[in-house]
């Protein structure tokens, strides 16, 4: 009896199945990096363009769109084909990158991410579904874990890459260095990727995703201006929030009449769901705050070069993969995970706490360790926020709702690097006035006379402070919220064949 799912493991299709996979797994890696590799670069960008008060947003916009757009592609990529929705995700990436390698002022640098984002964010879904669609389902799991590999690469490499060719070479070249690796992986998917002739038939929810875009945008746009481009209690600021909070009604209600909802509101019915959605929220505005705004520190306030702040924050990677890891060998062995959000937030809270009191003068070693106790907490909860909502839901559901946990952990992001750019943006120019626009890099902010520089760096220390009690405080919310998850065992989900 023929094996409807036979294993490629030999001529020419295991040459086209390995370039479609080497393809596909350097776009991932192209998009992936695009969420970290500006943040060591960032302090040079401000320095070139000005525009201080919006410096979170470089990062805000690329997360938030890729949030927002990755939900559709997975059921455009149904309608009109994996590969061609792949030419067009890939298309608009690498437009948006030479868009952000030109950008001249900070606001084209922002809509130029935005743009990257929008691209980007179908490669996080499509690369999954190509998998499904090249690879036979007892061989899917070994490729997942190739592309997780990738994620975790993305985060050593991103902030070294970020600040060794911004000193080296020039800031617009972490953009310009997408256009030939994204061309080359692209020509390598197309002559390997064959058309499979297949469709299939979606409703698209347009207007839920346009109400989401509508309601999160806002509400990221009001909180990253409120205070400074416009007073809090202004008409603009009420207007904001007023048609934030209009929209994000009006998704709920059409999420619950949609027939292929974004966010399928049952599942907040669960509590695995609804919990690790509030744990995955949390994580992600302290993973992207710190990225985003520890290099500032350790350029400005330290003195280090571009390329050292991005080795210097190994750390904090080596805390992630090495807990992660773990986390994940404990879970396939006994089946379960209750502890593991409750140890992740008691270093990820203890982390953050402790980096709201460095100082300029903090050794390293002090602020290595802190950045090693806060990975291994990320690296706690980061498997168990995907696997045990994947273990709770019936199978058919499951690509829905990883989809929709990876969307609520993203929105995390874009809302908390927004919240704490305007907190840092807010303390520098009430500490320095217009002077906090000269806050230059590297060599203690060599180019401005001593008295200058020091007081640039107690001024960026004293403004990092907030943010990371704030986050810290988040972190203990969240642990609270863990001792609220229920248990679901962990059992076998390896899909039968021909599924």
């Amino acid at each position: 009896m023929t094996d409807p799912n036979p294993r490629i493991t030999h001529g020419t299709e295991a040459k086209s199945l390995r370039m479609v996979i080497l393809s596909v797994g350097l776009l991932l890696l192209l998009a992936a990096l695009d969420q970290s590799i500006v943040s060591t670069a960032l302090p040079r960008i401000v320095k070139d363009l000005g525009g201080l008060e919006h410096l979170s947003w470089v990062v805000t916009a690329y997360i938030l769109t890729s949030t927002v757009v990755a939900p559709l592609y997975g059921k455009l990529g149904d309608l009109y084909g994996r590969r061609n929705t792949i030419f067009a995700s890939v298309g608009i990436f690498l437009l948006g990158s030479l868009a952000c390698g030109l950008a001249g002022t900070m606001t084209q640098l922002i809509l130029a991410r935005a743009l990257q984002g929008m691209g980007g964010g179908g490669l996080f879904v499509l690369a999954l579904s190509v998998v499904g669609d090249a690879v036979p389902p007892q061989d899917r799991g070994k490729i997942q874990g190739v592309f997780a590999a990738v994620f975790s690469v993305s985060s050593v490499i991103g902030p070294f890459a970020g600040g060794w060719l911004t000193e080296h070479a020039d800031w617009h070249w972490i953009f310009f260095i997408n256009l030939p690796l994204g061309a080359l992986a692209l020509v390598g998917f197309a002559l390997s990727f064959k058309p499979r002739g297949t469709r299939v038939s979606h409703q698209i929810d347009w207007w839920g995703a346009f109400a989401l875009t509508i309601g999160v945008g806002g509400l990221t746009l009001w909180t990253s201006l409120g205070g400074r481009s416009f007073a809090w209690g202004s008409g603009l600021s009420l207007g904001m929030i007023a048609v934030s909070l209009a929209a994000l009604a009006a998704f709920v209600r059409i999420e619950t009449t949609a027939k292929e909802p974004i966010l399928p509101l049952w599942l907040f019915k669960m509590n695995v769901f609804w919990v690790t959605s509030v744990l995955g929220f949390v994580v992600g505005a302290a993973m992207f705050g710190a990225v985003t705004f520890l290099p500032i520190y350790l350029q400005i306030a330290t003195g280090s070069t571009p390329t050292n702040s991005g080795l210097e924050l190994i750390p904090l990677t080596v805390g992630i993969l090495t807990a992660s890891t773990l986390a994940g060998r404990y879970m396939g062995r006994t089946g379960r995970y209750l502890i593991l959000p409750k140890l992740g937030m008691s270093g990820l809270a203890i982390g953050l706490l402790g980096l709201a009191q460095i100082t300029a003068t903090t050794p390293y070693p002090i602020f290595a360790g802190l950045l090693l106790v806060m990975g291994l907490g990320m690296g706690c909860i980061f498997p168990v926020v995907t696997t045990a909502v994947q273990n709770a839901v019936p199978r058919h559901t499951l690509g829905t709702a990883t989809a929709a946990g990876i969307l609520l952990r993203q929105l995390g992001g874009a809302l908390g690097v927004a919240a704490f750019g305007a907190i840092f943006s807010a303390s520098l120019f009430a500490q320095l006035g217009e002077a906090a626009s000269q806050v230059s890099v590297g060599e203690g902010g060599s180019g401005i006379d001593p008295a200058q520089a020091a007081a640039m760096a107690d001024a960026v220390v004293l403004a990092i402070h907030p943010i990371y009690w704030i986050a810290g405080i988040a972190a203990l919310v969240g642990l609270a919220f863990a001792f609220l998850l229920e248990e679901v065992p962990l059992v076998n989900r390896v899909p039968p064949r021909g599924e």
